[in-house]
């Protein structure tokens, strides 16, 4: 992983090691509890349209055995492609179905899953993680969740997801234990989706 404490000047984490293990621990708790907000409490400086969390998942996961896909507004800023290289030595590739992570800029812009990696039966880790910005986690329509690490049912307010959110969800679910997986971000704020967790629209 390409984390050097004399780029903290230069966007990247000021305290490498305690940073990228601050912002871990909250992926994993946010996998752990699906639905759940953790907040990156490590700030970081990135170019727009990136967000906080975006960056900060992006320099704690993202190293030269990861490639990346990005999706066409991320790809329209070269500032976005520089910083990605240079903060985390990261490939990136147009190919989405060979990339470890995506990055998409808006959740109403969601690509559709199938041209992401689901992983195979023997290696379902072989997946793309979706890393995917929404305008928010707390304010959207309700969503009800259930699986693993969910106490009977969770709800998940995210907004600016496309309309058939919940059904591309559920096709995913379908593919356990293929399948991508998700992380929501807002401004410095993240929700995970594992492939395993069930998405049912409120109301269905």
């Amino acid at each position: 992983m390409t984390l050097n404490a004399s780029l903290g000047s230069s966007g990247g984490f000021v305290d490498p090691v305690q940073s990228s293990q601050s912002v871990f621990r909250s992926v994993m708790n946010a996998l752990a509890r699906p639905g759940s907000v953790q907040t990156v409490a490590e700030g970081v400086h990135a170019p727009s349209p990136m967000m906080t969390a975006t960056a900060a998942v992006s320099l704690a996961l993202f190293d030269h055995d990861t490639p990346i896909w990005i999706d066409d507004r991320f790809s329209a800023e070269p500032a976005i492609d520089t910083w990605l290289r240079f903060q985390t030595g990261a490939p990136l590739t147009s190919d989405a179905s060979r990339a470890a992570f995506a990055l998409i800029h808006d959740g109403a812009a969601l690509p559709d899953f199938e041209g992401f990696a689901p992983g195979t039966p023997e290696y379902p880790d072989r997946s793309t993680t979706l890393v995917i910005q929404v305008g928010t986690l707390t304010e959207g329509p309700a969503q009800t969740l259930s699986g693993p690490g969910i106490r009977g049912t969770s709800t998940l307010r995210a907004g600016g997801l496309p309309s058939d959110f919940a059904e591309r969800m559920q096709a995913n679910h379908a593919l356990f234990p293929r399948g991508v997986d998700l992380l929501l971000v807002c401004g410095a704020e993240l929700v995970a989706l594992p492939r395993n967790t069930l998405i049912t629209a409120r109301g269905a």
